[in-house]
């Protein structure tokens, strides 16, 4: 091609390489530089001892140049038409590729796995020149510039190159100012404009704006002995009470967000008060609206900008940690919003979305469908999941709307959904990314963990990939969390035909390594506050959520209640206010607050009530049968054959005397724990701190005990342990 016809390409904004033409090339015995600055009314070049050249202008608008018998490094020195004047360096004068054919090929393969250090911004100097490389997927576009504060928006400066048959297109552009707004301008085969912000972006601009920021993430860690001890940890045999937290709505101040830092200051203390061991986000990655609460995400490698800048997020994971809090944050592979400068038509083409809408549309949320077969998708996906655990340092993910990803036919009549080769249902490709996820997570990042929403019977979900499972490392129990809000909801009187609600659980609790939500997903949209579920009057409803807090975490599987729930919220969450942090004036809900905080010391000091949470041997029922009096009893066990708690619940307000259940050994026997003591506003209904074991036989056990079952209520009983003062003591 000629030299004519690439300027005239360039010129029109459909170059696909401008250094072709641009900078320095040799001409006979000479070397002719050109430069192209669209709007210029005069260029000169100054080299390194202050003297300067003007250039003539070319044949083509915007083209200057000059013949030299030697060439020279240069700065640009322009004047426009407008009277402003402009001094950079050419981008064009710098031509070694920030990226390797390695890079490529691994990305084209779709197993690249550090996509946020090497695509999007990445701040490089090449032949000692400071500034920042360029680089996005759009392999159907035209023509692909950068576009910015720093070249007034104008898609003819920064014209990118075409890294062969990669799909990649790249630039190194001298001294731009950190902290300089830009997107890409591509033009599409139709000769569409498109503007976009860059989807390797680590900084963006705060919403409704949604340009990226020019920057890195550059943070000083202190949690080196944090991330050390997690990477030993057996993570199935710990205790995990995860406190859940939408920060947008966790507190506010004067009606306004608090910001990273602001969180810094106050969550970890909060949460290591309140004896949670563990905090899950929802989304923090970038996204447009804020009714989405994070889950249409457009940044799936920036923290949001709401809150402060990303070394601010990483302040509050890092503070977290040292106060001996895990951190957990939800992310959003399964579908994406349409947002005009986000992923959606990226190019003009279904470059990260399915073409076929049987395949694309999200038929729930009005987004659409990642094409998880296309390989430099699963690149951009398993590079984001990799980023978050590596370079935010969080402990874990929970992958979101893991369901919908699983099936071809979720959420879709029939006739409206594409069966896969096999004429299934099951979506291949998404199980193939989330297996190699998974893999990957465990592989490279160490004492990293996942966690899957997953609503259905899909087996071995959190079972290893080697075994033929998904690979996760736990799942959320969501059959738990829908039986047993139904039935807690129900008039205790109609309980005993339930009963199944009740114990239905403990059937399937071991075949997967559960957690068990009770999530900000039944805290909304008219499904009511959590104590606002409960049936009865003010105290039966407070005895209630007491009984449904102790009932969750003495069940097997690792525990996570929605901020607010904890002191008993009364109205529905609402992500456009905090969290009703002023009933705690009303000594009912510190005495909720309180229980809480005692129902997490207790966890966390009985090994029984976690060390075997996904093993059958870690529980066993003493009585699973009693409908009539909506009273069940089980043991917890730990690793040590003496090591068991017993418990023992009531979900009827009928206090039953002379209960007898059958107990392992002789001995007394500790009440360690009472939903009913009058320290949370109970009625102080109990066996007075402990109870002796008879050698009465009952329920198959050599000996038993006697106890007093206060109204809707859980006890925990313990032998030969003191007690930890919260008992009842009437």
């Amino acid at each position: 091609m000629g030299v004519n016809t690439e300027l005239e390409r360039l010129v029109r904004g459909e170059s696909h390489d401008p250094w072709q033409v641009l900078s320095w090339h040799p001409q006979g015995n000479e070397w002719v530089v050109r430069v192209f600055v669209p709007g210029a009314a005069r260029v000169s070049l100054r080299d390194d001892s202050g003297v300067t050249y003007p250039l003539d202008a070319g044949t083509y608008e915007g083209i200057f140049e000059r013949r030299f018998a030697l060439r020279f490094e240069y700065v640009v020195e322009a004047e426009f038409r407008d009277g402003s004047r402009e001094v950079f360096r050419d981008p064009y004068a710098y031509c070694e590729s920030f990226l390797t054919d390695f890079d490529l090929y691994l990305f084209n393969e779709g197993r690249h796995l550090e996509l946020g250090s090497r695509l999007g911004c990445q701040r490089t100097s090449v032949s000692g020149a400071q500034g920042w490389n360029f680089a996005v997927w759009a392999p159907n576009a035209v023509r692909v510039s950068v576009v910015g504060d720093f070249n007034r928006w104008d898609g003819r400066r920064h014209q990118m190159r075409s890294l062969g048959n990669s799909g990649v297109w790249e630039i190194f552009i001298p001294d731009v100012p950190e902290g300089s707004r830009y997107k890409y301008e591509l033009r599409a085969s139709s000769g569409e404009i498109l503007l976009k912000s860059d989807p390797y972006g680590r900084r963006w601009e705060v919403r409704p704006n949604n340009a990226t920021v020019v920057g890195g993430v550059s943070f000083a860690w202190d949690d080196g002995e944090w991330r050390s001890r997690a990477a030993r940890k057996k993570i199935h045999e710990e205790p995990m009470a995860i406190y859940e937290v939408h920060l947008g709505s966790w507190r506010r101040r004067n009606g306004s967000f608090l910001t990273y830092r602001e969180l810094a200051e106050e969550l970890p203390a909060y949460v290591a008060d309140m004896g949670f061991s563990w905090v899950e986000f929802l989304p923090v990655t970038e996204h447009p609206h804020d009714g989405s609460w994070g889950y249409h995400t457009t940044g799936f490698f920036a923290p949001t900008s709401r809150y402060g800048a990303p070394e601010d997020f990483c302040l509050l994971v890092d503070r977290l940690h040292r106060a001996g809090i895990g951190v957990i944050a939800d992310w959003t592979p399964a579908h994406f919003p349409r947002d005009e400068f986000g992923l959606y038509r990226f190019d003009g083409t279904h470059l990260y979305e399915h073409a076929d809408p049987r395949l694309r549309d999200h038929p729930d949320w009005g987004s659409v469908i990642f094409n998880y077969a296309r390989k430099e998708v699963r690149s951009f996906l398993l590079s984001s999941a990799c980023t978050w655990l590596r370079d935010f340092h969080l402990d874990g993910l929970r992958v979101d709307a893991v369901a919908s990803m699983l099936y071809r036919d979720y959420s879709r009549p029939e006739g409206q959904w594409v069966p896969n080769v096999y004429g299934g249902r099951e979506d291949l490709d998404a199980i193939s990314l989330l297996r190699e996820m998974n893999t990957e997570v465990y592989r490279t990042v160490p004492g990293a963990f996942t966690v899957a929403e997953e609503s259905t019977a899909w087996p071995m979900v959190s079972r290893p990939v080697y075994l033929g499972g998904l690979g996760f490392g736990f799942k959320w129990n969501m059959g738990w969390m829908h039986d047993i809000l139904h039935y807690i909801s129900l008039d205790p009187i109609h309980r005993k035909y339930h009963h199944r609600d009740l114990t239905f659980s403990f059937l399937y609790a071991f075949s997967e390594n559960f957690i068990l939500p009770l999530s900000h997903d039944e805290v909304v949209h008219g499904k009511r506050a959590l104590i606002s579920k409960m049936p009865g009057d003010w105290w039966q409803k407070r005895a209630n959520l007491r009984l449904l807090l102790c009932y969750q975490y003495c069940h097997p599987g690792k525990k996570l209640l929605f901020m607010g729930s904890e002191f008993g919220q009364t109205g529905e969450w609402n992500h456009l206010d905090q969290v009703e942090w002023h009933l705690l004036q009303h000594e009912e809900h510190r005495q909720i607050r309180d229980f809480v905080r005692d129902l997490n010391t207790t966890y966390h000091r009985l090994p029984a009530l976690w060390q075997n949470d996904a093993d059958q041997s870690g529980f066993s029922w003493i009585d699973c049968a009693d409908a009539d009096a909506s009273v069940i009893s089980f043991l917890r066990k730990g690793c040590s054959p003496d090591d068991f708690v017993i418990a023992v619940f009531n979900f009827t307000p009928v206090p039953r005397h002379h209960y007898r259940i059958g107990v392992p050994l002789p001995g007394v026997y500790r009440e360690i724990l009472n939903t009913d003591s009058s320290l949370y506003g109970g009625s102080n209904t109990g066996n007075r701190g402990s109870v002796t074991a008879e050698p009465v036989s009952r329920h198959g056990r050599p000996f038993s005990v006697s106890l007093t079952l206060p109204p809707l209520a859980g006890i925990l009983l313990s032998p030969g342990r003191e007690g930890t003062g919260v008992r009842a003591d009437g």
